[in-house]
């Protein structure tokens, strides 16, 4: 009995000494691995309780259709219905393509997000970059949708001819009617309430009510098509673009900054995979997201210019101010406004939250606290970008001129340079000749066609101020 109890005892003292070391060697090891970039993404996987497929999908969705689907039918104004659509098809196919690059190495360095894909080939010069190009190009979407917000809801002017907005229409020219007021009502009581939720995954209810509402918009445009079909009201649309001289050949790169911002969604794909509840669901995620965006964007965009065809304007919901020929065309061109206005103060946040999240690590890089769990820190960058994107509203006139700015400069390489220069980096040396080749077609591409939207821009631009001199 002495002999079996000393044994028991002894087996006992040893198992909780080995449990003893365990914990403390636990102790003493978790720390370290609690830098900043570790700290931050324990914080959100301990907030996190698994996002749904579906809520990704709707979360990656409401990220890619923005402002961009109300220029697209501007665009087979410019490029004609079957190359426009061609164009939309291709820029979809190449998205898939550098959102699967970036995934591919975030595995192989063992990062959590964009940024960190940029600092593993670059460091911290890369990061850096890619914050700054998020934080500008994301600036310019949302001062975008502000735009358009203000055009629907309080009227907008181009060309010399007005379009009144869904106030002006219905109570008349009143000082509460006015951009600046409206815009004021919806940054205090729609925007900044859904900015302030800390995660993303918050924010999926609004975005399945967004993608809702982006449908609804499509098939009331359809179906007004299909009535002026049936009427014999409606001409056939052009399907190649209008080719006269040099000139009209740079114009056709003019379409490139809009569709690529219009499928720029990176800058989220992390975040959504970090609080799937299977972070293997990802690529099915993006595709699914890509094809319904995509099948969205080519019905808006046959739609919209078989509605409208070179009269077009560059945000099509200006369009839907006058009479369409058919019953219950006030009701439903109000319908078609309302509808995409609320989609757009619903993608707001999901823009704004790595808007927010960038701008962080570029100015709080050192700071070891999460932004999340900073409410101070939190609540100052929310109120500052807030201003500015309101402030850049009330001063930007069209929507055409911020898509060309950020689209040809920031958009393209977020969407398509950095992905592709990260595969040419190859700093896992886990590249094949194959990939490394897609990189250069992909760099080269985005190089070439954004320098010549620039030039092709500035030269209208130029051509523009002109003509008065010359009267």
């Amino acid at each position: 009995m002495t002999t079996k109890t000393q044994k028991k005892s002894r087996s006992s003292s040893k198992k909780s000494k080995r449990e003893s070391v365990s914990v403390r060697i636990i102790d003493e090891k978790t720390p370290l691995l609690l830098h900043k970039k570790a700290e931050s993404s324990s914080f959100s996987h301990q907030e996190a309780d698994g996002a749904s497929f579906t809520g990704a999908v709707f979360n990656l969705s409401t990220t890619i259709i923005g402002a961009g689907i109300m220029a697209l039918p501007a665009t087979m104004k410019v490029l004609g219905l079957a190359l426009g659509i061609a164009a939309i098809v291709f820029v979809a196919f190449l998205t898939e393509l550098s959102i699967a690059m970036l995934l591919r190495f975030s595995k192989a360095g063992a990062v959590a997000s964009y940024g960190g894909v940029m600092g593993d080939a670059f460091g911290a010069v890369g990061r850096k970059a890619l914050q700054v190009c998020v934080v500008v190009n994301n600036i310019g979407v949302l001062i975008v949708y502000m735009i358009i917000i203000g055009d629907v809801v309080s009227g907008s002017t181009s060309s010399g001819v007005h379009h009144p907005g869904l106030m002006e229409s219905w109570f008349g020219q009143q000082w509460w009617t006015g951009r600046f007021f409206v815009l004021v009502v919806t940054t205090l009581g729609i925007f900044s309430p859904l900015a302030c939720f800390k995660r993303i995954d918050s924010l999926r209810h609004t975005s399945a009510v967004a993608v809702f509402l982006a449908v609804v918009f499509l098939v009331i445009t359809a179906g007004i098509a299909v009535a002026k079909w049936m009427q014999g009201t409606m001409m056939p649309p052009r399907l190649l673009p209008n080719i006269s001289d040099m000139n009209s050949i740079w114009t056709l790169f003019t379409v490139v900054p809009v569709l690529v911002t219009a499928y720029v969604c990176h800058f989220n794909v992390h975040s959504i995979e970090k609080e799937l509840e299977d972070a293997s669901m990802i690529k099915p995620v993006v595709r699914t997201s890509l094809a319904l965006c995509s099948v969205i964007y080519i019905m808006t965009s046959f739609f919209g210019f078989l509605l409208f065809g070179d009269g077009t304007l560059d945000d099509v919901l200006s369009n839907f101010d006058k009479d369409m020929g058919i019953p219950l065309s006030s009701q439903l061109n109000d319908a078609v406004r309302v509808s995409y206005a609320l989609h757009l103060m619903l993608v707001f946040p999901v823009i704004f939250y790595p808007l927010r999240l960038n701008l962080d690590g570029l100015l709080f890089s050192s700071c070891s606290i999460p932004l999340t769990a900073d409410n101070l820190r939190f609540s100052s960058l929310t109120i500052g970008l807030m201003s500015l994107i309101f402030l850049g509203a009330n001063f930007i006139p069209s929507i055409w001129d911020a898509f060309q700015f950020t689209g040809a400069t920031t958009a393209v390489c977020i969407g398509f340079i950095f992905p592709a220069v990260v595969v040419l980096r190859d700093a896992h040396g886990i590249t094949s000749w194959k990939h490394k080749t897609l990189a250069v077609f992909m760099v080269g591409l985005a190089v070439f066609a954004s320098l010549v939207a620039i030039y092709s821009d500035a030269y209208a631009i130029f051509k523009r101020n002109a003509t008065p001199t010359r009267e």
